[in-house]
Formats: structure tokens, sequence, C-alpha cells
């Protein structure tokens, strides 16, 4: 069949192509630090502080005219192993600032992905956070670090942050740049199918892929300030776009070793002058409390965030009034969640996107400005210098400024995944329709074989999700010899004493009979990763072991 590629928007009074400053990501920072000095730009109440743009600026200045006394900058990578805290922006910039690249590790990796990513990136630094500092050190003589840098602890590591710090220039150095050329971030893939691969991505990407979100969900246009920074220019009406720069205020809970994290809760909401309120770990009740104190403006996170906030007694006791803008990424938000989330928050606009690691974050996103159209159950159009095609089988292509130079001295997984032309497969199902919007049906690699009919389980999911008992759902495939596999679900109910037989049958009376599910499993929850992705590889573990 011939390839099937979206149309074209752009938001009203911009066009579809934007002029991408030259710059650094470290401009993104110093910026808004010069625009906005005195800000909150970050607050962490567990740790007693809060951290202006000004103040984060100088401090990582410093961090990077430290790491450039010890010999560390151009081409070096210094990893960062901690989940979200008020210094992370400050070391984060600071190796962006030093000519650096940033390797985001997460904290919980067990030892040997842990001592496998670090080897693999060739980490010179490693940069870790209190009680995770230990497992650092359980494979000290496994890794290439020479330094081992602290964050709110000297247990297990050679230098505390503040005596890293101590003494340092608060103006960032002078550092060469082939933005094109030199890596910002060596990210590393999941690894729900194996061994994690570094996704290497050049500067340029950065800047571009948080400029198109950040210029999309706002009516604006880049600018370089008089010192070098970056900053935007709001020429959208506030009719438009309610929501103006300088006066954000979020939870942030995305971790930053993600990509969804990185460009989406660090760099654009930087971009955007906004206030971050950090939680080290998702309490609903916590958060709902924070979102009516602190009248936050907008929230955003993966799927499992609005399931958990939507099913907890305090949601009805909040004011959240305040919420203009509800975001949602890493995996696919049910259908049935976006409907109530509409109900309980009618003056915010719901935006999915979509992307993944291999586009530096994301490629597609709702329309943001209120006269947008916005479909629910489908992740928008492409943003600004993107373009979408579907070939055969459906499989999902991206070509833009974001997409990833390559696999990290994997030339094969490259040519894999990357063409030529600068097309990049990424092994997602999806449909567009007639005006262009992109629906993920599913991964390619989780798309089930029944009888030789394909089986997708967000479609069987979507249905669960319907079902009044039905908290949250996943479906996997349980191998069969004689039919291929057999779809499973797992499913976490509202009401304990309500039957999963019933539950199963009212889903297989509204497919298809080869899309019935076969099984049901109750269980306490559905297990995620860190960025909000389903982990089916443990739900198809405990099928099979089951078996």
């Amino acid at each position: 069949m011939p390839d099937q590629v979206t149309t074209q928007v752009a938001p009203p009074g911009l066009s579809r192509s934007l002029d991408y400053p030259r710059v650094p990501p470290g401009a993104v920072l110093l910026g808004s630090a010069r625009r906005w000095p005195d800000r909150v730009a970050w607050i962490d109440e567990s740790a007693g502080r809060r951290l202006t743009y000004g103040e984060a600026a100088a401090r990582a200045a410093q961090f990077a005219n430290a790491l450039r006394s010890h010999g560390i900058g151009r081409g070096d990578v210094v990893a960062v192993h901690a989940p979200n805290c008020i210094d992370y922006p400050i070391v984060y910039y600071g190796i962006l600032l030093a000519g650096a690249t940033f390797s985001p590790t997460n904290p919980l990796l067990p030892p040997d992905d842990l001592a496998f990513q670090l080897t693999d990136c060739g980490a010179r630094v490693v940069v870790t956070w209190s009680i995770a500092a230990p497992a650092i050190a359980a494979v000290r003589d496994r890794i290439p670090a020479e330094y081992v840098i602290g964050i709110a602890t000297s247990e297990h590591v050679d230098v505390e942050l503040e005596a890293f710090l101590a003494g340092q220039p608060t103006e960032a150095p002078p550092v060469d740049h082939d933005v094109d050329k030199d890596l910002a971030h060596l990210a590393y893939t999941g690894g729900t199918t194996g061994r994690s691969k570094g996704v290497e991505v050049p500067y340029r990407n950065v800047v571009v892929n948080s400029l198109q979100y950040a210029c999309w969900g706002t009516g604006s246009v880049p600018v370089v300030d008089s010192g070098g920074g970056l900053v935007l220019d709001q020429i959208g009406s506030e009719d438009e776009w309610p929501a103006r720069l300088g006066e954000g205020i979020a939870i942030n809970l995305t971790p930053w070793f993600h990509a969804m994290g990185t460009i989406g809760g660090l760099n654009v909401t930087t971009l955007l002058g906004a206030t971050l309120v950090l939680h080290l770990r998702f309490d609903p009740g916590r958060y709902l409390e924070d979102a009516e104190r602190f009248r936050i403006t907008s929230m955003g996170g993966a799927p499992p965030i609005y399931v958990a906030l939507l099913a907890h007694p305090d949601i009805d006791k909040r004011d959240l009034s305040s919420v203009l803008a509800i975001s949602s990424g890493a995996a696919p938000l049910p259908v049935e969640v976006i409907e109530e989330l509409y109900r309980r928050f009618p003056n915010a606009r719901i935006g999915e996107g979509y992307g993944l690691t291999e586009v530096t974050m994301g490629a597609t996103t709702n329309p943001s400005w209120r006269s947008g159209l916005r479909k629910v159950g489908t992740v928008g159009v492409p943003v600004f210098d993107t373009e979408i095609k579907l070939i055969e089988g459906g499989e999902v292509c991206i070509r833009g400024p974001q997409v990833m130079r390559g696999y990290h001295n994997r030339p094969d997984a490259t040519a894999e995944v990357l063409d030529d032309d600068g097309w990049l497969r990424t092994g997602d199902i999806g449909v567009i329709d007639d005006d262009g919007y992109l629906t993920i049906v599913d991964r390619k690699k989780d798309m089930l074989i029944y009888k030789g009919y394909n089986v997708y389980p967000r479609e069987l999911e979507e249905v669960l999700f319907q079902h009044p008992a039905v908290a949250n759902a996943a479906v996997v495939g349980k191998r069969d010899v004689a039919v291929g596999e057999l779809p499973v679900a797992f499913v976490v109910l509202r009401d304990p004493a309500a039957d999963p037989q019933e539950v199963l049958g009212w889903v297989n009376s509204r497919v298809t009979p080869y899309k019935k599910l076969r099984d049901i499993r109750v269980v306490d929850a559905i297990p995620v990763s860190a960025a909000g992705k389903v982990l089916r590889r443990e739900l198809r573990e405990v099928v099979e072991r089951d078996a």
C-alpha cells in the first residue's frame, strides 16, 4: 500500500516552521535567568529549599567551571544517577555549560544494568544522590568514572556537591560548540525488551525539540537576548493561550532521567519561566493537596498518574479550578480517562502527545490553543518542522530536526531504524484520520497474533477501562501452540467485591470473537516503569510462570 502521511497544522499566527537559534542548551537557563532572575523556579519542600532562576544559573555556572577545572569538557560524558531533586537542574545545565555530555541514569537500575550503562557511555564523572550513592559504590570497580560527586551526601563519593562548587566563578565559562555534532544527551532507552541502547542526541536537537513544544504550547517564537540567552516572544493572543510566560505553576513528577522529563519537564518549563513543585515520589493525596495550595496551572505526566488521581477520594474535595492545561505522554491515555478528566477539569485543555527517546522527546501533540481541534484518543498532529508517515503494516515513521543521530556504538541497530532520507522507524503501529491526526494503536512488538489475526492490547484495554469496576488494566499475550497467543487481562478493581468473570464476559460481548479475552487476573497494581510505561514483560512472565 502507499505510505500515508499526516497533514500539516500550524498554531494561529505562526508558520509551520520555526527559526531555531544556533545556541547550546545552556542558553535555555541563561535566558530565563536574565528575564526572571528572582522568580522561583523550583520548590523542594522536603528539603526546605527554593531556587530562583538567577540562583540556578549562578550555581550551574559554578558546576561548569568546576568540571572544566578537573579537565572535563567537550566530548566528555557526565552521568547523573539521581531522582528529581532541587540540585538536579544545577548539575544538568552545568554539564551543558561546560560543553560536556549529559547521560541520565535511573537510580533504581539493578547493579549489572547500572554498570553496563555507565561503562557503555564512558562516563568520566558520575553525580549521584543521597541513598542512591551506595549503588554506585557497589559497581565502582566496574565503571570508568574518575570522579563520583554526591548530592546531599558525602558518603560513598569522592566529593560532595557543595564542596565541588566552592570558590568557582558564577559566570559560565567560554566554550566552543559544534551544535550539530557535539552530543548534549546520551540517553538510554528503557531496555524493556533487552539491554538498553544509548541514544545520541546532539546539542541542536535539545534546543530544537524544547522550542518545538514550548512555542507550540504558548504561541511563541524563539529569540536570542543580548547576552546570548534563549527566550520566547509570546505573540499568540491571551484568548487563545490564557497561560502566559512567567506565570505557570506545576507539580513535577516526570523523572528528569527520562526524555519526557528532561525536555518537557525541565527545558520547556524553564523556557516558560514556570515554577515547579518537586515531589520525590507520587502520593495522590499529597499531589491534590499541593495542587490546591499552590494553585497549579498545569498538570503533566504519564497515564497511571491520572488514573490514580481520579480514583482518589480527595479529588472532589480540592479546588482545582486553576488548572488550565493537562498533558500526557510516555504511553497512550485511555479514552475513558480522558473523558473523566474533561468532566473534572472543565477549564483545562487536554493534550496528548507522542514521542520516544530516539526523537529527543516528542514528535506530535494536540493543538494547545483554545480554538484548536483536540481529538480524544489521538496523539494529535506533528509539531513544527516534523513529518509523520505510516508505512506497510501501519508502522509510524518520523522525520524532523529532533531525530537522533543514532545508537551509541551500534551502527547495525541504527541502520535498522534510520534510513538515508532521515526517516526513523518507531516500531509503533498507528492510524491517521482524514484530518491528519495520529492515533497510536500499539507497539509493534506488543501486538498479539491469534490464528493469524492481529490483536492490539490497547484496543482491549480501552474496553476494559469503560467497565465501571475497572480502575486500571493491561493486556498481554499468553503463548499457545495451537493458536499463537491468547489475550490475558490484568485488572485493578475499584470494588474488591466485583466479579472478574463478569468483567471478562462484559468485555468479550463488545469485541469480535478473535479478540476475546481468554483470562483475567486481579492484581493490586499494574507494574509501570519510572516513565509511566506498563511493564508488559513482567506481566508476560507472570502468565508464562503460571501456565
